[in-house]
């Protein structure tokens, strides 16, 4: 069998509507010659509970279809794992909430071949059921992904959901992303941060697009300002993780985030009492001020790797 040129994975965890969606349009994906794709899900349920679904799909997949089981519950461990198995010298990421059109992985391809870019990022677009309408603007585009309009190549990065990466690039082989963030997210951007100190080369690609489709838990300020808060811890981590730790940096992004707490919580809370439109957006960037200064161990937000109820 010759090894394919772009490995999709999707990483999953107890989402089975979610991860139909996401499969069933990974397995449309237009453009290219045969035998030049593989797809590998990882199921990083505690049991190998999306088995049965994803062999299903599998049977009349136009390329192969790799399904993996990594019990340890968490997205490092489970992209990690799936870089273990996957094969080509080019992987794409796919979420389980995301659904991509026929043409998302060829837009990605062509922006790495033509900037010569170790990573490609697209939009994402959230996509919320129409019962949802309070705060409906600030979720949608909470759960989205906005970049230039035009492709090319950019100084920072994103996440690891739609996105392409060139194996060679990344840090530490196939076992990239940091176990540690297991459970708090943020093990892409310390990987990102790590090829960009490394030289990488970033690039936009705006017709990769994708759909997003948040589960309905995740509808809830309660959420998206917890998320906030995470994402905002981001960069004064990213500082602390370098070997040795960059303290000025540290310390500038804690002075931004002292500053970005209190300008906009004052905002925020002003625009509360008034009932104002955009109160929700305030309080977001007032989180992520907060994120900035508290961003070290007690303070960190477990998202991911719980296991179900009574397993």
């Amino acid at each position: 069998m010759s090894e394919p040129r772009i490995s999709i994975v999707i990483p999953t965890q107890r989402r089975p509507g979610g991860l139909a969606v996401a499969m069933r349009s990974a397995l449309a994906q237009t453009g290219f010659e045969a035998g030049a794709l593989e797809l590998v899900v990882v199921d990083n349920d505690v049991r190998p509970s999306a088995q049965a679904q994803v062999e299903a799909l599998a049977a009349e997949a136009p390329f192969p279809v790799i399904y993996l089981h990594e019990p340890r519950a968490g997205v490092a461990n489970a992209r990690n794992a799936a870089l273990g198995l996957a094969r080509a010298p080019l992987i794409a990421f796919l979420d389980d909430d995301e659904e991509a059109p026929a043409g998302w992985l060829a837009a990605l391809a062509e922006a790495q071949v033509g900037f010569d870019a170790d990573a490609v990022f697209g939009p994402v677009r959230g996509r919320l059921p129409p019962g949802v309408t309070r705060h409906r603007a600030y979720l949608e585009a909470f759960f989205s992904r906005i970049g230039p309009a035009e492709a090319g190549l950019i100084a920072h990065y994103y996440g690891c959901g739609d996105s392409l990466l060139r194996r060679a690039s990344l840090p530490g082989g196939d076992q990239p992303f940091d176990a540690t963030h297991n459970q708090t997210g943020g093990e892409d951007t310390l990987m990102f941060a790590a090829m960009q100190v490394a030289g990488a080369r970033f690039a936009w690609a705006p017709e990769a697009w994708v759909w997003e489709d948040p589960a309905p838990s995740r509808l809830t300020l309660r959420y998206t300002l917890a998320r906030a808060f995470a994402y905002g811890q981001g960069p004064s981590a990213a500082c602390a993780a370098k070997t040795p730790p960059d303290v000025p940096g540290i310390a500038y992004w804690m002075a931004v985030g002292v500053c970005q707490a209190l300008a906009f919580g004052m905002l925020a809370a002003v625009k509360a009492i008034l009932r104002a439109s955009d109160a929700a957006d305030t309080l977001d960037r007032a989180a992520r001020g907060l994120g900035k200064v508290l961003w070290w161990g007690p303070f960190k937000l477990k998202f991911y790797g719980a296991a179900p109820s009574g397993v």
